[in-house]
């Protein structure tokens, strides 16, 4: 028979480590309920139709509705045949006009504001509130009101520019294909600048007191101290602004364009990106019969692009960003 206080004893000994595995167990068992729900929704919403437009694009369909393995035929389709190559070369190209626009108009504009209203943050509580509340609002709403106001019939922009002597720098701006693009960039920039400028409003803010008093025992003024302290700690923040504002022209740009322009990209395919060419593509167009299997190749085309500039920024502008950190 075994001793009793020897068991007593290494009952006792093996208690703790015991205790403690159990609470890890415990805890991890929290880890996944709390992460279950939103990895679900994740992968029904973004994951499973990101795969199923991968494998899509690799058939093709036949008259009696069927589909057939084409392999990368879509693709080589879309890139070089007479009847694709020219609309998906010219939608890409106006997506990377309306990037560059947000990259020089609405980030920098972003900085600015958000560098203003860190200056008097008792103040600027009103005028963030004015600047973002145009991200709030609908784009249909925000492009049926702007198409309103641009109209060369009973619009105000005409009205506005005679009252201050310029009224013959008024055109039909989205009816011409040389404006029409910037123009519809331009109304996107004024919705969504209210974003950068909270990003970068909220970076200015974070930046330690004492770097600031340092800098003005150094001699350096308002603008030295924002040039030489605050725009090198705020780096980070506006690289993610970049990629951000990248991935947004890809995504988000077809709202916009769809309730001003329409799904043809009016006039004439000027302003086309690869929202409303997919949007044709897919569910069909007038006289364009919808194509499943087309339609997945150009979404699948929007990824690899996207993966792309996401891939670019992470290894060669964040890395550096890292070191210039360290």
């Amino acid at each position: 028979m075994s001793d009793p206080t020897t068991e007593h004893l290494t009952t006792a000994g093996k208690s703790p480590a015991s205790g403690r595995k159990k609470r890890r167990v415990a805890g991890r068992a929290h880890i996944v309920v709390f992460l279950a729900p939103a990895v679900l929704i994740y992968t029904v919403f973004s994951i499973y139709p990101l795969v199923e437009s991968l494998r899509l694009s690799l058939f093709d369909g036949l008259p009696d509705g069927s589909a057939v393995w084409n392999g990368l035929g879509n693709y080589a389709t879309l890139l070089f045949d007479a009847n694709w190559a020219g609309q998906f070369w010219n939608a890409l190209w106006n997506n990377l006009i309306l990037f560059f626009i947000h990259m020089v108009v609405q980030n920098p504009i972003g900085l600015l504001l958000a560098a203003l209203l860190s200056l008097a943050p008792r103040f600027g509580g009103t005028y963030r509130t004015l600047i973002f509340v145009p991200t709030l609002l609908s784009v249909v709403i925000v492009g049926f009101i702007w198409e309103l106001i641009l109209s060369p019939l009973w619009g105000v922009s005409e009205t506005i520019l005679g009252g201050i002597g310029l009224a013959w720098l008024y055109q039909p701006w989205l009816g011409l294909e040389s404006s029409a693009l910037v123009t519809v960039s331009l109304i996107s920039v004024w919705q969504y600048v209210g974003i950068p400028m909270m990003l970068i409003y909220a970076a200015l803010l974070s930046i330690p007191d004492e770097l600031i008093d340092a800098a003005r025992v150094d001699g350096l003024n308002g603008w030295w101290i924002f040039w030489k302290v605050k725009l090198p700690l705020i780096l980070p923040t506006l690289g993610i602004v970049a990629i951000l504002t990248y991935i947004g022209n890809f995504t988000a740009s077809f709202d916009l364009i769809y309730s001003i322009q329409g799904a043809l990209g009016a006039p004439n395919y000027s302003t086309d990106v690869m929202g409303t060419l997919l949007f044709r593509t897919f569910f069909g167009q007038q006289l364009q019969i919808g194509d499943t299997y087309m339609g997945a190749t150009i979404a699948s085309m929007m990824f690899f692009i996207i993966l792309i500039g996401v891939s670019f920024y992470l290894v060669l502008v964040q890395r550096r960003l890292q070191r210039y950190e360290m």
